[in-house]
């Protein structure tokens, strides 16, 4: 009997809905050059339009760059968004000011599904972050999943588990991001992989921490169920494919994009996102209630 594809019931979307950035963190991946650009508000009525084409209830996940760094962001987007059926979620580095992220919470209201804020220490206080984080997440509903995100970046691991300590203190989910680089994941020295382990946990879920573990084999629903869309509408199945220039499925502000069938085995060493395995669409996998999500092409969470 021919296998029967089953839907996964968070079909997904992750937008990159602009490539400007406020923070320029020495540990980013990503080069300057891409670190660019954003719709203009005619390309931003087109991105609604087609989202309002999607059969059913998506979960649309949007990053950067930095989102609330992008003026057209609070301005259009979100309120596009907040008119139509779909979930939101957002990838942010927390450096909206709190009358800024009053305003989002208030636009989409019972639609935020997860909001991640990303700590960089490079550029804040822990303590005020996590004042601020506090404040913030008394405005969201309890079914709203609210991850603190923080990058294990080399040289500084040994200061991370006080780190995490004080987030969890505040009542706060902590969720640690091993170190990407352009080719893998980064290779601590002997006394740092130790370190790393002890927050990540020896086998940690996609759902405790993003380690970037291979799903190489499994069928999975990326380009199905799940894409990835950048600032100018190129649509790929999933972030590895695009690294690798492959899983195009053309262009959503142009009309030439197309979804796959269904599920297909996934050929790469590497799922540098959680998204996908917290979403349903990797099979054999258990799913999570609610995943907190880091990006692995930009350290924003």
């Amino acid at each position: 009997m021919a296998k029967v594809n089953i839907m996964p019931p968070r079909p997904t979307i992750e937008w990159q809905t602009n490539g400007v950035c406020n923070y320029d963190c020495s540990y980013c991946i990503q080069s300057r050059r891409y670190r660019q650009g954003h719709p203009s508000d005619a390309d931003i009525e087109r991105f609604l339009a087609f989202f309002a084409t999607l059969p059913g209830v998506w979960e649309i996940k949007m990053s950067g760059g930095e989102p609330f760094a992008f003026r057209g962001f609070m301005q259009h987007i979100v309120p596009g968004l907040a008119a139509l059926p779909h979930r939101v979620s957002v990838l942010t580095n927390f450096s909206a000011p709190l009358t800024v992220l009053r305003r989002f919470v208030d636009l989409v209201g019972d639609k935020l599904e997860v909001f991640s804020a990303s700590l960089h220490r490079e550029y804040v206080d822990v303590a005020d972050f996590i004042a601020k984080a506090v404040t913030f997440r008394g405005w969201l509903r309890p079914e709203t999943a609210f991850v603190v995100n923080n990058v294990l970046v080399p040289g500084t691991v040994s200061e991370l588990a006080a780190v995490r300590a004080a987030v969890e203190a505040a009542g706060l989910r902590y969720f640690p991001q091993v170190m990407k680089t352009k080719h893998g994941v980064y290779e601590y020295d002997a006394v740092e992989a130790a370190l790393v382990r002890a927050l990540t946990g020896a086998h940690p879920t996609a759902r405790e921490a993003n380690i970037a573990p291979s799903y190489r084999g499994r069928r999975c629903w990326a380009g199905a169920a799940y894409f990835v869309i950048d600032q100018f509408g190129y649509a790929f199945s999933c972030r590895t494919a695009k690294r690798f220039g492959e899983g195009y499925l053309g262009n959503v502000l142009d009309g030439s994009f197309r979804l796959k069938a269904g599920p297909e085995v996934c050929p790469y060493d590497i799922c540098p996102c959680t998204v996908p395995a917290n979403r349903g669409m990797i099979e054999g996998l258990a799913t999570p209630e609610s995943g907190g999500d880091a990006h692995g092409d930009r350290h924003t969470g």
